[in-house]
């Protein structure tokens, strides 16, 4: 009897694929989210609507998660609260900052967050991805047609700071804590960080129809995406992730025209075209190596994922450390040198 199983390099190039459609209907729900937001932006301000966000999701995600003590690690909940204040830094940072810059100017600055994460992450021709990633956003965002805000620019470079915070958090996070248990503390986090700054001058405008609209975007920005977004960290390099974020603004080029009758100059489109060259790089090259791997140790359970836990999305036990008694009793190792591996018997 012969027992064929997937070789690493199959599993790999799976798992950057599912990461790769994990993040882009994030970024799908983030720009979704942020179209159904003008409404309530206009209001309750930039400010009270993010903060209305947070505090949902924070009560989403807790009632959701449930999350107990006996669930995390020292350091995984210290994680998880880091990831927390740097989720609502980014929120309330980038809302500012459109306030006081062109949104393009304001998302250009922010986009050198993720981007730098990658160029810093990044090794051999995987670099390349970046760059040409910045270079669309540029032709995108085309940030030489707007005005010069010194608090405005401040604030869009402390939200890439928190987004490149994020980035690094979020995969440390789905790391060090099964599934999306640490949503259930980050979010909540969020949500009183958000709370603090921006809760009291927007408290006195609430109404129950802005609470009722406030949840039905908690869901659609931020709960669905930062979900999306923990999975995708979770079989992507930070490189990848940060490459592929790059992809947000042809969305909301594509939303801008579709919904908003914005009809592209020549540079967005040519920008368009950049971003999703560097998108599909990073996602035949992005995939994160199995945990045993990158511990310099090959396991059958490292170099392939069960169905149920894939379904979990929760890395078993045993895809990072092979117990001692496997090893006593003789269990044998797949040939991992070739194409695929076989067990005879």
């Amino acid at each position: 009897m012969t027992t064929t199983l997937p070789s690493p390099t199959t599993g790999t190039t799976t798992s950057a694929r599912a990461g790769a459609s994990m993040a882009i209907v994030a970024m799908l729900c983030v720009q979704l989210g942020l179209a159904v937001s003008v409404g309530l932006i206009d209001r309750i301000g930039t400010g009270g609507a993010a903060w209305l966000r947070l505090a949902w999701a924070g009560v989403l995600l807790l009632i959701l998660v449930r999350p107990r003590p006996s669930m995390f690690s020292r350091r995984g909940l210290l994680g998880s609260v880091a990831l927390g204040v740097v989720t609502a830094s980014v929120t309330m940072l980038f809302m500012a900052a459109v306030a006081r810059l062109p949104l393009g100017t304001a998302s250009a600055l922010e986009f050198l967050g993720p981007l730098g994460v990658a160029i810093a992450r990044g090794t051999g021709g995987r670099k390349v991805w970046p760059a040409l990633a910045a270079v669309g956003v540029l032709l995108l965002t085309e940030p030489w047609h707007g005005g010069a805000d010194l608090v405005g620019i401040a604030c869009a470079l402390g939200a890439a700071c928190c987004w490149a915070g994020y980035i690094l958090l979020t995969q440390f996070v789905g790391d060090e804590v099964s599934g999306v248990r640490g949503l259930g503390i980050s979010m909540p986090v969020a949500g009183l960080v958000a709370t603090a700054v921006a809760g009291p001058s927007a408290i006195g405008r609430m109404s129950w129809d802005l609470l009722l609209i406030g949840l039905g975007l908690a869901i659609l920005l931020p709960v669905v995406p930062f979900l999306l977004e923990m999975l995708a960290l979770q079989r992507l390099t930070t490189s990848a992730f940060g490459t592929l974020m790059a992809l947000e603004p042809a969305f909301a080029l594509a939303i801008g025209l579709i919904a908003l009758h914005q009809v592209p100059g020549v540079a967005p489109v040519i920008g368009v075209a950049f971003v999703v060259a560097a998108g599909i790089g990073a996602e035949r090259t992005g995939a994160r190596k199995p945990d045993a791997e990158r511990a310099g140790v090959r396991t059958p359970s490292a170099a392939v994922r069960t169905p149920s836990a894939e379904r979990a999305a929760v890395r078993t036990p045993g895809a990072a450390v092979r117990t001692p008694g496997a090893e006593r009793a003789g269990v044998p190792k797949p040939d991992v040198t070739g194409e695929s591996a076989q067990i005879s018997g």
